[in-house]
């Protein structure tokens, strides 16, 4: 905690009043988990609250950012900024990833590089510091940590895989690609779903993500760069 204090303060300036808050919102429930008895608090309820002022404070800029656009327009790049990846991408730009607390098994089998468990972990930390500093402090700290990128355009185009592998696939032939939902864990706010993608019924790609669709794309991604590989 000391370590991500420090690098809190020199990075962005932030000191926490309620530093439970933070301790809170850097505990994954696999650790929570297997330390019981110590009756740990878990970040799944500061990531319900950070969600919703992310997607207040992301809504507000676009509103005022783009005067002119529709709201189907607005909405799809939101979805883009606040989408699994992003949000992962924004907690490794903070270095978040260092500091997580992972149960032993979630650490073994990869879970600090995971996005779904980064993601979380992001919304998780703007519901702490919403609680502890107020809404100016999390719009402060997402202008200073997501918006610039926004205002690049990172966010204007999105890959969809699904589509590259299909055109991919489809070149020599009919193809029959299929995506099966392997598992779906988690609360109803924050859901976890694993899906594989198969190809003329053997499995070439595995994903995750907060929802199907999500997921589904994680799949393809994975599938896409595993079949371009084989074919050059």
């Amino acid at each position: 905690m000391e370590n991500l204090k420090k690098a809190l303060l020199e990075q962005f300036d932030l000191v926490f009043s309620d530093e439970t808050l933070l301790e809170t919102a850097f505990t994954h429930t696999s650790y929570a988990n297997e330390h019981r008895l110590l009756k740990i608090s878990h970040n799944e309820r500061l990531e319900f609250l950070g969600d919703a002022v992310l997607q207040l404070i992301i809504s507000e800029y676009l509103y005022i950012k783009y005067p002119k656009r529709p709201e189907g327009d607005l909405s799809k790049l939101r979805s883009m900024i606040v989408r699994e990846e992003s949000l992962a991408g924004f907690a490794r730009d903070c270095q978040f990833d260092q500091f997580i607390k992972l149960g032993r098994g979630e650490e073994k089998s990869g879970g600090r590089n995971r996005d779904t468990i980064l993601g979380d972990l992001f919304e998780a930390f703007l519901g702490a510091l919403l609680l502890d500093k107020g809404v100016e402090a999390v719009k402060s700290f997402l202008y200073q940590v997501m918006i610039p990128k926004v205002e690049a355009g990172d966010f204007e185009r999105v890959t969809d895989y699904k589509t590259k592998l299909q055109e991919l696939l489809q070149i020599n032939g009919d193809v029959e690609i299929a995506y099966q939902v392997v598992s779906e864990t988690g609360p109803a706010h924050a859901k976890n779903f694993e899906v594989s993608v198969l190809i003329n019924g053997r499995k070439s790609g595995q994903g995750q993500g907060r929802s199907k669709k999500l997921a589904e794309q994680q799949a393809a991604k994975n599938a896409f760069e595993k079949e371009s590989s084989s074919c050059f």
